[in-house]
């Protein structure tokens, strides 16, 4: 069989937008999530939110791009990126626990300047680590839309698919993705990111751990805006505040004016 230059040239362009997706939103969101386990461990909060963000949503446009499906529109929102993962050929599926954990750095975690009211609850840094290697599982290629690949490639696909599938069957921490940041990190036992990787990790590891130690933990914040939105048109002179929370506080100043036992 002769193959066409127009479709080498396709070929090729392929495993480059792959390639993309690995090094810029599947290896960042691995450091992502290293950088949130660190911020949890040290009690940096608004921190382990919004890294825990990063790393979501850097995997979920990983999941997309390796799937050929258009995410321009999703920026920083979790659940456009959740949405759009409707359209893939599989189920990515999640455990109650993880979707909670999810839906609470979709409403929390995007903002980094305290400019919305946060908390921080219960095991959290456990919540993380299972969000991210049930959501972790999927980034890799899955589907090659058709195409015929040599005979190695073909095993290496087919092996994959086999792992992922036989996944929750066996100890997490056997799982393992080909070419994977932290796994990479995981075999290098002088990695500086090791052992903050490492630190009571319920699932990536390199044995069992029936019982790992984690401290419950209860952090709230509200942001002075919330507090006093009267300064909203002040403040918005000298620094951006996005529309969408421009709007909403000037509903809530609107409903103290309305309501002065409204005020928190």
């Amino acid at each position: 069989m002769t193959i066409s230059p127009e479709t080498n040239k396709q070929d090729n362009l392929e495993r480059y937008l792959n390639s993309f997706a690995t090094q810029s939103f599947r290896d960042q969101a691995d450091r992502d999530y290293i950088a949130a386990r660190l911020a949890c461990r040290f009690e940096l909060m608004p921190q382990f939110l919004w890294a825990s963000h990063q790393a979501v949503e850097k995997y979920f446009k990983a999941i997309l791009l390796y799937n050929k499906i258009r995410a321009k529109s999703v920026g920083h929102d979790l659940v456009k990126a959740q949405a759009l993962t409707k359209e893939l050929s599989f189920k990515i599926e999640l455990s109650c626990r993880s979707q909670k954990f999810l839906d609470h750095l979709s409403q929390y975690g995007e903002f980094r300047y305290i400019d919305v009211p946060y908390n921080v609850h219960g095991y959290a840094l456990i919540d993380l680590d299972f969000m991210v290697w049930e959501l972790r599982r999927y980034c890799q290629v899955l589907n090659v839309f058709g195409k015929v690949l040599p005979a190695d490639e073909q095993t290496r696909l087919n092996e994959a698919k086999l792992e992922l599938f036989q996944s929750t069957s066996k100890p997490k921490h056997n799982f393992r993705l080909n070419g994977g940041l932290l796994e990479k990190i995981l075999e290098n036992k002088s990695h500086p990111s090791r052992p903050a990787l490492l630190w009571n990790n319920p699932v990536f590891g390199l044995r069992k751990r029936s019982i790992v130690r984690s401290k419950h933990l209860f952090y709230a914040e509200n942001p002075l805006m919330y507090l006093y939105p009267e300064m909203l048109d002040e403040l918005l002179k000298y620094v951006f505040i996005p529309d969408k929370l421009a709007k909403v506080y000037r509903a809530h100043l609107a409903n103290i004016k309305a309501n002065p036992d409204a005020r928190p």
